[in-house]
Order: structure tokens, then sequence, then C-alpha cells
């Protein structure tokens, strides 16, 4: 996108301390959005702020664990309070509990994985949706796993809760489409994260395999899966809604 689709509006993004967060939140401030920053780790969260305030965008942050619902609607209340109001939001955060199989996964862990990845998706929409309603309009994304069509080994509590939010989206698209807030979410496929670092340092052969199953052969930077999350934020996507986008490489199709 170009010509500062977004100027004026109001964006948050969950999970911006780094990765595709950050670039999500780093190319709504380029349209001229104003953007809440929220992260659970203060010094990225912060770090993102300020690097688009450095670019000079508008932006703050806000420490969220979005499993806690006291702190999200902390959250939405901040950027209520700072900037009038809540029009876009991207719900990216994760919680990681590595891969196990699926009877070795301690029902702590299981909770643990779900509070975050499935259960504070809900709390999020929640939330936002309702600061959207008293808006007149809004546009979330959520942000799922572009594997959600196949499957891993070890990753049940991802791929469960990730194949959740993808119903999360479209019920919750057809609650509120009538009512001005459109919900839709990105599929992405493999991407150059912290998060696909670490793992390629323990895995042997992670990439390669990854590569075996992207038509284009590459791994994505993480800007080429957030201009798409972005865009379907933007004003350009206003009749798209309830829809699952795959960012992939065409990953899906392999």
């Amino acid at each position: 996108m170009s010509n500062r689709t977004l100027v004026d509006k109001v964006a948050l993004v969950t999970g911006s301390g780094r990765g595709l967060g950050r670039a999500c939140a780093r190319i709504f401030a380029r349209e001229g959005a104003k953007v809440v920053v929220v992260d659970i780790m203060p010094e990225t969260g912060e770090e993102t702020a300020r690097l688009i305030r450095e670019a000079g965008g508008d932006s703050t942050f806000v420490r969220a664990d979005i499993s806690n619902t006291a702190d999200v609607q902390a959250m939405v209340q901040a950027a209520l309070d700072t900037y009038g109001g809540l029009d876009c939001a991207i719900n990216n955060a994760v919680r990681d509990i590595r891969r196990q199989p699926l009877a070795d996964i301690s029902e702590s862990d299981w909770e643990r994985a779900l509070s975050v990845n499935f259960t504070g998706m809900f709390l999020c929409m929640k939330y936002e949706i309702r600061a959207m309603l008293a808006r007149g309009s809004g546009a979330i994304v959520n942000i799922g796993a572009g594997n959600e069509h196949t499957a891993m080994p070890g990753l049940s509590w991802y791929l469960g809760a990730k194949q959740g939010v993808y119903g999360l989206t479209k019920v919750s698209a057809l609650d509120y489409g009538d009512k001005g807030v459109r919900v839709n979410a990105v599929a992405p496929g493999p991407m150059w994260t912290p998060a696909l670092r670490e793992t390629a340092t323990t895995i042997p052969h992670h990439i390669d395999n990854h590569l075996a199953h992207i038509p284009m052969r590459r791994i994505a930077e993480p800007e080429e899966v957030a201009e798409a999350a972005v865009w379907l934020c933007s004003p350009a996507s206003s009749y798209v809604l309830g829809h699952t986008m795959s960012v992939d490489g065409g990953y899906v199709l392999a």
C-alpha cells in the first residue's frame, strides 16, 4: 500500500514487540495511523513504539498479557484515552510451549497455551469490537497459521487454537458485519521472524523442510505478510468480510 491510506485512524497491534507484530505496527504508522503497540515484554514493545516515533509516526506502548481480562480492557482503554477511539486491530500475540506430542503435553502447559492463543484472542476481539461499535465502524484481523489446512507434528496446542480462531473470525464477521465492523484473518507462511531463526538453530533441516513445501522457494520477510494484514484494515478491502487470506508463497498448495 501507499498514499497513506489510514491517516488519523487508530490501530492496535498485539504481540508487536518483534516479528510480524512489529512489522504490522510500523506499516500502520507508515500509512498514517496512530498506533497502540501491545506486548507482554516492555523492552521490545517500547522499542517498537520508539522506532515508529523516530520515523515520524505517533505511537504509544501498553504492556498487556492478553490472557488477562483486565489487561485487555486496559489496552483498549489506552487507545480510547490516548487517541479517542479504535479503528483497526491486528491480534497477533502468541504463547509458545514448544513442540510436544499431544499425550506428552501437561494440562498446565495446555491451559497456558490456550489462555493466550485462543481465549486471549476471544478477549481481544470482545473488547475491540465493543470499542469499534461505539465508533460506528472498524476492522479486525486475526493472525492464524498458514498450515491450518494441513498439520505438523507436536503442534496440537498451536494448530488446535488457530483453527478455533478461524471459527471465531467467521462467526464474528456474521455477528457484526452489518454493524460496520469487519473481521478477517491472515494465514501466514514461514517468515524470517526471531522465533523461526531460533527454531532453525535447534531443529536440523528446519528451513530446508519449509522450502521444499513453498512453491516460491523462499521464506517471507515479516513485512510481506504485514502488508496484507494492514491492507485488510484499509478502505481498499471494504467489501472483504470473514475471509482468511493465505500469505504463504503457495505453501497451502504444495
